[in-house]
């Protein structure tokens, strides 16, 4: 795994988080807010997204797509239980994870690891990392991720095996902590792409090149939203704020599908933004 890019490791993040973990006790209170249902009860949105009468697939492929797990003080891990359990009651054929595994630090990604290997994808398990994953130690994640039978692209894309030999998947690294190489990314593509970036600012970096469904995470939905789902507050970034959950049109592209995530970031609650799993069959 090569990458060139600075770490934006610092020494405040480092003692912030410190200061954090400490005063959530270590996970403990984020056991609290999940059982009293303050995590949000895991919603699974279903997309049906037609591709162009051009460009035809042999038969349906059905895709689970998770982000933002942050594994950590911050996300009791019942949650990513939950969720793997309802994919174990679908048959899907592709498992794309979007970034976020952990909060804090590296090691939290152990207590994910087993659920993800577990999740049966015969076409492969994909994923690109967030801004909490390049905090830490990237490296170890990406071990234990291919240990569970994961693929993580660093601005790659990678062919899936017939009969869906037309589609690569292709990954960004994160638009933010990273460095975006989107000539390497889509370098030597099959004819249909499915872009996978953790941020939907991730489309900033495209320069005219066309994808025909990309996903995203990273917005939380906002985490904390009022009774219409309207977040309170968004992470930065453009895109970010403007897709911040949902199925949208490209404007002259494709389509991006936004989640919400699994997890919780710096605060263990969830109000009017619930985690969410989403399966996507494309035809």
């Amino acid at each position: 795994m090569h990458r060139s890019r600075g770490k934006h490791n610092y020494l405040w993040r480092y003692l912030g988080e410190l200061i954090l973990d400490t005063l959530l006790c270590r996970g403990l209170i984020a056991k609290f807010c999940y059982r009293l249902g303050l995590h949000g009860k895991l919603s699974v949105t279903k997309y049906t997204i037609q591709l162009a009468p051009l460009r035809p697939l042999p038969v349906p492929l059905t895709i689970a797509f998770l982000s933002d797990f942050h594994a950590g003080p911050t996300t009791h891990p019942q949650i990513f239980r939950d969720a793997i359990d309802v994919i174990a009651t679908h048959e899907i054929s592709l498992l794309l994870l979007g970034g976020d595994f952990i909060s804090y630090k590296a090691k939290y990604i152990e207590e994910l690891i087993p659920m993800i290997a577990e999740v049966h994808a015969p076409l492969g398990k994909f994923a690109v990392f967030g801004n909490h994953d390049l905090w830490v130690d990237d490296a170890y994640l990406c071990q234990q991720l291919n240990g569970a039978g994961v693929t993580v692209l660093i601005n790659q894309n990678a062919k899936l095996p017939e009969p869906f030999s037309m589609i690569s998947v292709c990954g960004t690294d994160d638009p933010w902590t990273g460095v975006v190489d989107i000539e390497q990314t889509l370098k030597n593509t099959e004819s249909i792409r499915l872009l996978l970036t953790h941020a939907p600012d991730g489309l900033l970096f495209l320069n005219d090149e066309k994808f025909d469904l990309a996903f995203a995470g990273h917005t939380h939905g906002g985490q904390i939203a009022n009774k219409h789902g309207q977040p309170f507050m968004l992470p930065h970034g453009h895109l970010s704020k403007q897709y911040h959950h949902g199925l949208f049109d490209i404007p002259d592209n494709g389509q991006l599908i936004v989640s919400r995530g699994i997890g919780c970031s710096n605060l263990p609650i969830r109000i009017n933004a619930a985690p969410e799993l989403v399966l996507c069959t494309l035809s």
